[in-house]
């Protein structure tokens, strides 16, 4: 049986990243309001642990986005499917990625995803022509490295 999985973003500012994310991939941000109102009533958690987002509660130290078609957990807003999860961590991003993320979206949309990209916050580093393969490399808003293909 295969494992499901998701993906967790270190970063300073989990709710900025977590939008310029759900634009580039075209997900959806998750509604954590059920949750968060719950664990505040519970007296888990205060005021200072979550803000408003248009018009929904979100953590402020996490935020997560989700592919628009996979399920979602009712009672959490949880994507079920496929997830990235963004973590405020203390420590600046400090050198090159070990994993990234490719956007495979064609060469003939290449041109038109990267100014879109930048127009989100994105940033071009380079365009890489190498026998058999072609990408742009770019950074997200906090640095992170990606390649749009």
């Amino acid at each position: 049986m295969a494992v499901d999985w998701q993906l967790v973003a270190d970063c300073a500012e989990p709710i900025p990243l977590a939008r310029f994310w759900a634009a580039a991939l075209e997900y959806e941000p998750e509604d954590n309001s059920a949750l968060i109102e719950r664990v505040v009533a519970a007296g888990l958690a205060g005021e200072e642990d979550y803000t408003e987002v248009d018009g929904r509660k979100a953590w402020v130290k996490a935020a997560a986005i989700r592919h628009p078609d996979d399920p979602v957990d009712g009672p959490t807003g949880f994507g079920l499917g496929r997830r990235v999860l963004f973590v405020a961590v203390p420590e600046p991003k400090a050198v090159k990625n070990r994993l990234h993320i490719d956007l495979r979206v064609g060469a003939d949309r290449r041109e038109g995803v990267v100014r879109r990209l930048e127009g989100l916050g994105a940033a071009y580093v380079r365009t890489v022509e190498e026998p058999g393969a072609s990408h742009v490399t770019m950074r997200d808003p906090e640095g992170n490295e990606f390649d749009v293909q």
